[in-house]
């Protein structure tokens, strides 16, 4: 007890100074992104499998250290097993908003005047040309 009976005797240091639960953070990068977890990165190398079946089931984590986010695990892409003809790769990169497709044939472009269609050009017609231009 202390000598003073007004003041408390001081708490041990060990509850100052023991761990924080362990716990995921949410937070969100934008105001119309859906809520991420974050987690620092001794904590993920701990529980890594954890996170891996959370970014399989379509989780966006976070990766933070000293509270800076560092990196992102995110669900993987995933590409279809089978070959893919140069129109389904079109239509399949169009829908996922990577590419636009033509809104006309190529055989229905009319060529800039002066310029003859490409079907009369060959690539060793264009590096004749090409050679012809450096001699003179």
């Amino acid at each position: 007890m202390h000598p003073r009976s007004d003041i408390s005797s001081p708490l041990p240091l060990a509850s100052f100074w023991a761990p924080a639960p362990q716990r995921l953070d949410e937070v969100t990068t934008g105001g119309y992104h859906p809520i991420m977890k974050a987690v620092g990165i001794k904590v993920l190398k701990a529980r890594l499998s954890e996170y891996i079946r959370l970014a399989k089931g379509g989780e966006t984590i976070l990766v933070t250290e000293r509270d800076e986010v560092v990196a992102e695990i995110r669900p993987a892409r995933r590409q279809p097993t089978g070959t893919l003809t140069m129109e389904e790769a079109l239509e399949a990169m169009a829908e996922r908003g990577e590419a636009t497709l033509a809104s006309a044939s190529f055989k229905d472009w009319k060529s800039l005047p002066g310029v003859p269609p490409a079907t009369e050009l060959s690539s060793q017609k264009i590096l004749d040309a090409l050679r012809e231009d450096r001699r003179s």
